[in-house]
């Protein structure tokens, strides 16, 4: 038999090129099935349990159309202040110094950890009937959006921090030695390679705050066609025994949330795609 000539560091390459393998790909797969396909696949069913004139009739309810009007008329606003804010704060942290910084940084990641019914008690506290700042807020739209900046901000500031701490200084430089204002410097250089981790965090924060309940449940006060989202309408039609209108509810928030994040997983990839050919 001859012998394998080839260098062994190419030999252990060819044997692990191929990734975890058969068994890997199927435990993966598996797992996948159990935990997000199946439930999925679950609501959809129940959702066309009275067929597909039965599912209109369901999320055309007036009670249910108004929960999700409320529900993404106020994520949009909410996606579009983390747009903003969360990319301003995400550059304080990465690209200026001050006391505290660390104790900032670690405080960004406080929602992920925090009971959001904790979160919904607090700002009732706060801005609930007995208020210390006298500000009354509660059971109003604007309340709602306080709670869901409070849950979503992190996912637009941890998704853009990375990139600009990989981002190269020395080509800001260059142009502001070319005589281009800061302005024009973020505009030209900056937000294009911002562009596809501020699309990745909005999405994600869109998708989650059009299926909160915790942080909203108090502060919200949940009233019919005025703050009441769609998942507490969903949860009252439970309560109630009409469980396929909430399963027509749920199927309606999936389908918004896949869309939004198909749509800017495109505009993020064509954004990438443009930046690396300008490169």
């Amino acid at each position: 038999m001859q012998a394998d000539r080839r260098p062994a560091g190419r030999r252990l390459s060819q044997r692990t090129a191929g990734g975890v393998g058969p068994l890997g790909l199927g435990i993966a797969t598996l797992w996948l099935s159990l935990i997000v396909l199946l439930p999925l696949a679950a609501i959809s069913a129940k959702a066309f349990d009275n067929g597909i004139s039965g599912f209109f009739d369901a999320i055309d309810l007036p009670a249910a159309r108004a929960a999700l009007l409320v529900t993404v008329g106020v994520s949009l606003v909410v996606a579009l202040v983390n747009v903003v804010l969360g990319t301003l704060i995400a550059w304080v942290l990465v690209r200026d110094e001050f006391p505290g910084k660390r104790f900032v940084n670690a405080l960004i990641d406080l929602p992920f950890a925090l009971p959001t019914i904790v979160a919904s008690m607090v700002l009732l506290s706060l801005y609930g009937p007995q208020s210390p700042f006298d500000v009354q807020l509660n059971a109003t739209r604007p309340a709602l959006v306080i709670a869901l900046l409070f849950v979503t901000l992190p996912f637009v500031v941890r998704a853009v921090q990375p990139v600009l701490l990989e981002l190269d200084k020395e080509v800001e430089e260059a142009a502001a030695s070319l005589g281009a204002s800061s302005a024009t410097t973020f505009r030209r250089i900056i937000l294009p390679a911002l562009l596809p981790a501020i699309l990745t965090g909005t999405g994600l924060a869109f998708t989650r705050a059009i299926g909160e309940y915790g942080s909203v449940v108090l502060i919200g006060g949940g009233v019919p066609r005025k703050t009441e989202v769609a998942s507490q309408y969903i949860q009252k039609q439970i309560e109630i025994d009409r469980v396929v209108n909430a399963a027509a509810v749920s199927f309606a928030l999936l389908v918004i949330a896949f869309s939004v994040l198909f749509l800017l997983r495109i505009v993020s990839s064509r954004a990438t795609r443009r930046e690396e050919a300008a490169r």
